[in-house]
């Protein structure tokens, strides 16, 4: 236990250091590995271990999810969600903010990262809010925050690595992401109006559109309604009807999602240049991704070596440490962890040692998993490392990152209490999964 904790102590410190996590992870892992086993059998391990990785199947669908994100966004789905968002909450005093965080979610839907969700949208939200003399502080914050809810609602890449690592169903995972997700929406759009209540200047009512546009507006979002049908539906078997008879696997439903993203790119005027820049988008985040959890699953396999896990849940048994407490301290380490971490590589570098704490103690892994992504949505938009914030002040480098770390407050605030909420009453991440299965 000692040689783990030292250990990730020493991932701490070379990341702070700015090494990669990556690199980070997987030179702790491969030295600890050295120290347990030998220096042949270390090799030996990493290597096997990075050729299953490049081997495994159920992979695949990381690129692919990827590249359904990439083809959306040329698509210009991301207009349509926010002028049918608008029409309906623009006319509101804040509604601008409320129709971003909407937009946001449903773009969340069809892309699966919340920093592509966040760039997106601040493209599309921002000029029409400073048209109508919103402070900068309430509208990157209302972009910022709701390209949080791209790592819940699915499709997530976040949860398909979460299921990969966990060995957790991705389709219990996806479904369960839904309801949390709705609460998130709604837990923001109570943010902004505590804002704009605070300070009325801060969002002044736009336009108020008629129910003609309305109407023309909603038919304009058709295709993000069909690609979420596509993927979530084809994993759920609604296309399981003669004559199809079709269920889709996880990475199945990622193919087609990427084929219907493509397809509604290309009708929409993606030009063949364009095309060959997502591909090699996708290959570098997908090569990105793929060393972070080679440097993970070494630092994994060293921290079971060295018998941690095991060791935590002796502690637990041998202090009769209420379950709840258990839970209380790890998310404790998350919220804390959150200041300093991006969310990827807080989950790769957390998960393989909470998980099995957690499960011995009788969670659920499928809710454990979104209370893990909620966390992680946290630590998008808090200072010091909060990625949404600072892709925004790469987005709109004429705002300050004070500001918007200043305006996205309420917004982590009502994520905290979010959190509680799922915390307390589990049944609200898990309902939907056992009501389909």
């Amino acid at each position: 236990m000692t040689e783990a904790l030292m250990g990730f102590a020493a991932v701490l410190i070379l990341v702070l250091l700015r090494m990669p996590i990556a690199f980070a992870m997987g030179l702790v892992g491969m030295i600890g590995l050295m120290q347990e086993t030998s220096y042949r059998g270390a090799i030996s391990m990493v290597g096997r271990l990075i050729i299953d990785t490049t081997q495994n199947y159920g992979l695949s669908v990381v690129p692919l999810f990827i590249l359904m994100g990439l083809f959306v966004n040329k698509g210009g789905l991301s207009r349509e969600l926010y002028k049918a968002s608008y029409s309906f909450l623009g006319h509101m005093r804040g509604g601008l903010a409320m129709a971003t965080i909407v937009a946001c979610a449903g773009f969340s839907a069809i892309c699966g990262s919340s920093l592509a969700t966040a760039a997106t949208m601040s493209k599309v939200a921002m000029p029409q809010m400073r048209k109508f003399g919103y402070q900068d502080s309430l509208s990157t914050a209302s972009i910022a925050a709701g390209g949080t809810l791209g790592i819940l609602i699915p499709p997530s890449v976040i949860l398909v690595i979460y299921g990969l690592l966990t060995e957790t169903s991705i389709g219990k995972l996806f479904i369960a992401g839904i309801l949390p997700g709705l609460l998130g929406i709604l837990f923001y759009l109570g943010a902004v109006r505590y804002t704009v209540v605070r300070n009325p200047a801060s969002g002044p009512a736009g336009e108020r559109t008629s129910w003609a546009d309305r109407r023309k507006a909603l038919f304009g979002v058709w295709a993000v309604l069909l690609l979420f049908f596509l993927v979530i539906g084809g994993l759920y078997g609604a296309f399981n009807f003669e004559p199809l008879n079709l269920t889709f696997s996880p990475t199945e439903a990622a193919g087609m999602g990427a084929m219907g993203a493509f397809l509604i790119a290309l009708a929409r005027g993606m030009k063949f240049s364009e095309t060959l820049s997502v591909l090699r988008e996708t290959a570098f985040t997908t090569a990105t991704l793929f060393t972070v959890l080679i440097g993970a699953w070494i630092f994994s396999n060293f921290v079971n070596l060295a018998g941690l896990p095991e060791a935590l849940r002796a502690l637990v048994t041998e202090n009769a440490v209420s379950p709840a407490m258990v839970l209380a301290l790890i998310l404790v380490v998350y919220i804390l962890l959150g200041c300093v971490f991006e969310s990827l590589s807080m989950l790769l570098l957390t998960v393989p040692i909470f998980f099995p704490l957690v499960t011995s103690l009788g969670y659920d892994p499928v809710w454990f998993g979104i209370v893990v992504v909620v966390v992680t949505e946290i630590s998008l938009i808090t200072p010091p490392v909060g990625l949404n914030v600072f892709v925004l002040k790469g987005v709109i480098p004429d705002v300050s990152t004070g500001t918007i770390f200043r305006g996205v407050t309420p917004f982590w605030i009502a994520d905290i209490f979010r959190l509680a909420l799922l915390v307390a009453f589990p049944v609200i991440t898990l309902y939907l999964p056992a009501a389909i299965h």
